[in-house]
């Protein structure tokens, strides 16, 4: 131990902290720089090699040229409309799972687990000709549906945060004549911030940054997401790389306003439920 208390596992622990923020910051940097720069100053210059002058013209051409505006707005649409139901779906369930007993709740809860081990891309076949036959091919709404699946980790998170709220709150509620529905809304959901927001924030930014769904289900130039929007400033006759990282620093923008805003609810257990 040093004079001043300090360890050489603190020592140990800060380097490796800073060595983290490092390789996590550096991608960042690197894509911020590169979007100030000219195509041929990108080519010819290094990497963290500051930019002659601030060029906000890739920005322009990304925004307009990329139709961003448009991405943005169907982005907007699918990831709420997603998010909401996605979110609700789970907690429904993981409510009905932690409080209901019935005969096939381990074979449910156990399916829910087989799903995870098998590969997403093995169904893709199967689950292009559903949406096909359901009319919603080149439709918005066929990303929206296969956001809406409820995955196994959502379920998981809210089955553990569910344990952490007494049941006497639900049949102290039941006691004055509220309905299970009427629990689950008016107890059980206020009580679920923390996960809520938690699983808003890592299913969302998958949504956020679907490329295959909205690729694949939705050709349509309407229909733009913004990373269909990035991915057609990559064409056969070369690629633009110091638009398409102005266009990457505009997607990242809302996204890490939205977790720097949400991010201590992360760590924020379920408390004060009984006072």
């Amino acid at each position: 131990m040093t004079k001043k208390g300090i360890t050489i596992g603190k020592v140990f622990q800060y380097l490796v902290l800073g060595i983290g923020a490092v390789v996590a910051l550096l991608p960042i940097l690197v894509v911020f720089l590169g979007s100030f720069k000219s195509n041929s100053e990108f080519l010819n210059s290094g990497v963290l090699e500051l930019p002659k002058s601030l060029n906000f013209s890739n920005y322009k051409t990304a925004f307009v040229n990329g139709q961003m505006l448009l991405g943005f707005k169907n982005t907007l649409f699918i990831f709420l409309v997603s998010m909401v139901g996605k979110l609700t779906l789970a907690s429904m369930f993981a409510y009905a799972m932690s409080r209901f007993d019935f005969r096939l709740k381990k074979p449910i809860l156990t399916l829910f687990l087989l799903a995870m081990l098998i590969p997403g891309i093995t169904s893709q076949v199967a689950t292009f000709q559903i949406i096909n036959s359901l009319g919603l091919f080149n439709k918005i709404w066929s990303v929206i549906l296969l956001n809406l699946g409820t995955d196994v980790i959502s379920v998981y998170v809210f089955l553990q945060y569910l344990e952490e709220i007494p049941i006497s709150l639900d049949e102290s509620a039941y006691l004055d004549g509220a309905s299970y529905f009427g629990i689950f809304w008016k107890i059980i959901l206020p009580n679920l911030k923390a996960p809520i927001v938690t699983m808003l924030i890592i299913s969302g930014v998958g949504v956020y940054n679907d490329f295959y769904n909205p690729f694949l289900y939705m050709p349509d130039r309407n229909l733009k997401v913004i990373s269909t929007a990035l991915f057609a400033f990559k064409g056969p006759y070369g690629t633009n790389w110091p638009v398409i990282l102005a266009g990457v620093v505009i997607v990242i923008l809302p996204i890490l306003i939205v977790f720097l805003s949400l991010q201590k609810y992360i760590y924020n257990g379920v408390s004060g439920a009984v006072k």
